[in-house]
């Protein structure tokens, strides 16, 4: 498991919790402590408020497609053997959107507003990412 030759996150203070979750198979998601508006991609201040206190929440893992894209071209060599894959742009009903690579699912089957689940990929020791499949 320890192969894996792709870009890997460099997680900070702000963003350490969401990367645990992923690792225990759980979508975190950061909420303003003050104002309850939930943001992703974590960060120290809050934008609607400018609040700095923030807390964790479980998201339900449930979303639906916004957009996506076919990648036909590989930004870093890591990602030439997974040419195409489709990266989705997903709406949580927490309130957020959040992009991950689609699992199991075919560009013509893609439907803006289709349902789909999250799922967790451990791509090597210590470092799981979400994956978004047909619900």
């Amino acid at each position: 498991m320890d192969a894996y030759d792709k870009l890997v996150p460099s997680p900070t203070p702000d963003t350490q919790p969401y990367w645990d979750g992923l690792n225990e198979h759980r979508l975190r998601l950061q909420r303003c402590a003050d104002c309850g508006k939930v943001r992703h991609y974590p960060r120290p201040v809050c934008d609607a408020c400018w609040s700095m206190n923030a807390d964790w929440i479980d998201a339900s893992g449930k979303g639906t497609v916004h957009s996506w894209t076919v990648t036909h071209y590989a930004f870093h060599p890591g990602f030439k053997g997974d040419l195409p894959y489709i990266l989705l742009t997903v709406d949580l009903p927490e309130g957020v959107r959040m992009n991950a690579r689609a699992r199991g699912l075919a560009a013509a089957d893609l439907r803006v507003g289709m349902p789909v689940q999250v799922a967790f990929e451990a791509v090597k020791d210590g470092l799981t990412l979400p994956v978004f499949e047909a619900a």
